[in-house]
């Protein structure tokens, strides 16, 4: 247990090492939302490789992490902003947006819409398909 223990704790540092640079590509916003003047965090996204990777970290806020944790409560019109976070250069992002518009298309006409409209570099694709929310 003490092995596991060290490992998430060296992982933490890294990401923390990160933070900066984070900061400095996010402009102190959410990556997913563009929320700015709130708490954020970094959030791998899945599947993690062994060593964190900046390409694959994102700068979120909390409620961004909380729809990422528990994607059943995600709730319709709110989301607006994953029609624009889709548009990305960052690959990352669009995984995000992709995985959480995969979730809302179920329900909400606006999210099927955006997908219908989307076009994603096959290995971003492959990505976002890697690990569903």
């Amino acid at each position: 247990m003490a092995k596991g223990y060290e490992l998430h704790q060296a992982r933490m540092m890294a990401l923390q090492g990160m933070g900066k640079d984070l900061a400095r590509r996010a402009k102190s916003k959410c990556e997913i939302s563009g929320a700015a003047g709130v708490s954020l965090k970094p959030y791998e996204v899945p599947p993690v490789r062994a060593e964190p990777e900046m390409d694959r970290t994102l700068l979120l806020c909390d409620q961004c992490c909380e729809m990422l944790e528990h994607p059943d409560q995600l709730g319709g019109r709110g989301w607006q902003c994953l029609a624009e976070a889709i548009w990305s250069e960052m690959p990352a992002v669009q995984v995000v947006a992709w995985r959480l518009l995969q979730v809302l298309a179920t329900r909400e006409d606006w999210a099927r819409e955006v997908l219908d409209e989307v076009f994603l570099d096959p290995e971003v694709e492959a990505w976002a398909r890697a690990e569903p929310l």
